[in-house]
């Protein structure tokens, strides 16, 4: 195994963390997918997210293999697995929890960041503007227990069957090459 002392970390929001959590997950060079909320100081429970009421969003805390997969190809499997350009919302789910961001924990991160928008916008591949927040990473917290792993431990559950596997399908077949073996 790598030495994980060069390891990263990135933080995505984009839309319900349950969706992105087993597309992350199955990525070779992505050693940890951890759920939770970002984008506020002060720590909060989902119960108080889910109303919109602070400035926390879902997000994924990413640790990854920079020498395996780069930053730039992680924001790519990102920008095409959930819709970037719309403005606090994710299919049914509304709200500025459900935005679409991203927290850099670097300048690197950050131009990465911008260099991959500024492509995906000259390459049109959606048809309207990418509204995604790029914004400096501050703080973490870590979702509840249940939570964490949820389609994986909730296969049959509707949500999981109706929205979350067809989106996992369609990142399987997309990035058949990337998965872990």
């Amino acid at each position: 195994m790598n030495d994980k002392s060069n390891f990263e970390v990135t933080t995505l929001g984009g839309g319900c963390f349950w969706c992105l959590d087993p597309i992350f997950d199955e990525l070779t060079g992505v050693e940890d997918v951890i759920v939770g909320y970002s984008g506020d100081d002060k720590e909060a429970t989902y119960q108080e997210v889910c109303t919109g009421l602070t400035q926390h969003a879902e997000v994924l805390q990413v640790t990854f293999d920079p020498a395996v997969i780069s930053f730039e190809a992680l924001l790519k499997v990102f920008f095409t697995m959930h819709d970037p350009t719309t403005l606090n919302r994710q299919g049914a789910d509304v709200g500025p929890q459900y935005r679409s961001v991203v927290f850099y924990h670097n300048d690197e991160q950050k131009a990465a960041t911008e260099k991959v928008i500024n492509e995906f916008e000259s390459e049109k591949i959606w048809d309207n503007p990418i509204v995604t927040e790029v914004s400096s990473f501050k703080s973490f917290f870590k979702a509840e227990a249940y939570h964490q792993k949820y389609y994986e431990n909730n296969p049959n559950q509707g949500y999981c069957r109706a929205v979350i596997a067809p989106k996992v399908a369609k990142f399987r077949q997309k990035y058949v090459a990337q998965l872990k073996k």
